[in-house]
Parts: structure tokens; sequence; C-alpha cells
């Protein structure tokens, strides 16, 4: 099993889990359940293959992904009662899907052999889809536009590592994983310290 596949798997798992824990704040049927999963699971990295032109898309290519997403559906389905705070849970394991898709965006990007600009986009992008969409159909506020959080910047800032390690290291262990923990550290910063980047202040227009 190469990086690329590891990095698929993990994110798909772990973002699948935070779209079973919508469903199930939600209150949803299983069927609602595997819904939710799949389509946080898999929204990131279809946006990335399409943008980059990846035929066929990673889940179609290797359906097991899409099994993936539903077992961690159905094991949210049976479980998620044994958790005293739902909320708590989705949003640190979304910060760590957060990571490994954003790296999974910039391993896809580099295989490609894409320039940095490129690499930056698909991390971010990558990195933040799934949970956008997750949220949209939740009908909650997406994590993408909550006032200054780290969040976009997060995986823009494991993207920014995943590129300078690339260059310096070669390795890709430090490349993945730095990314990995890069974005990690960022948004759980946010989340637990307050982090935040300055936010538009609407004022007056001048005379």
């Amino acid at each position: 099993m190469n990086w690329l596949s590891l990095l698929d798997y993990a994110a798909v798992f772990i973002f699948a889990l935070t779209g079973a824990l919508a469903a199930s704040r939600a209150q949803l049927d299983i069927i609602g359940f595997v819904f939710m999963a799949t389509l946080t699971a898999v929204g990131g990295g279809t946006f990335r293959d399409l943008m980059l032109d990846r035929d066929p898309v990673f889940w179609i290519a290797h359906p097991e992904n899409i099994a993936i997403a539903c077992l961690a559906a159905i094991l949210v389905f049976f479980t998620a009662h044994f958790v005293e705070s739902r909320a708590r849970l989705m949003l640190w394991l979304d910060a760590l899907a957060l990571g490994v898709a954003a790296s999974a965006g910039v391993a896809v990007a580099l295989e490609m052999r894409f320039d940095w600009p490129i690499v930056l986009i698909m991390g971010v992008m990558t990195g933040t889809f799934g949970g956008l969409m997750r949220d949209v159909v939740a009908n909650q506020v997406p994590m993408v536009l909550r006032q200054g959080e780290l969040y976009v910047s997060a995986a823009f800032g494991g993207a920014v590592a995943a590129i300078g390690l690339d260059m310096f290291s070669g390795s890709s262990l430090m490349t993945f994983g730095g990314c990995v923990l890069t974005t990690f550290v960022l948004r759980a910063g946010s989340i637990l310290f307050g982090w935040r980047l300055p936010v538009y202040k609407s004022r007056p227009p001048s005379a």
C-alpha cells in the first residue's frame, strides 16, 4: 500500500465518522447515516480528482473506500449514544480528518508534478470540501465560515509545511506527516486556546 492510498483510506474513515455523528445529531435513520458518512468521506477527494482530471475518481477506482465509509456509518449508528458529547467528538475528529485529507490532496498534486500553487489549493480544498458539504446538508454553519477560526488557514498551513518539507527533506513520511501535524496543531490551537486570525470589520464609508 502506498502513501496516497493510506492517506485516502484514513481520510475517508475519519471524515465518515464525522458525517455519521452529524447524522446522529439530526436523528436520521441508518440510510441517512450512510448517506451523510459517504458524502463527507468522499467529497474532498472527489473535488480534487475532478479538478486534477484524475480518471476515474478515487472511490470509483477503489470502491473499498465506499465500504469503509459505510462501516464507519454503521459503527456510529450503534455506538453514538455512548458518547457524552457528540459535538465535541465530531469537532476533534474533524480536526484530524482535516489534516489527513489535506495531506492526501497534497500527495496527489505532488505525484502529478503540479507546481506549488496547485499543490496548495488541492491541499486546502481536499481538506475542507467534505466537511463543508456535511455542514451544509446538516443545516449547520459550515466550519469554514465560522468567524476568525483557523480552519481553511489550518489546512493552508499544513500544505505550506508539506511543500517545504518535500523540497528540503525528500521524505514522504516527513512531508505528509508534517502536513497532518501542522494542520492538526493549528486547528487544535483554535479549538482549545481560541487562536484566531483578524477578521474584516465593517466601517462607515469615507466622506
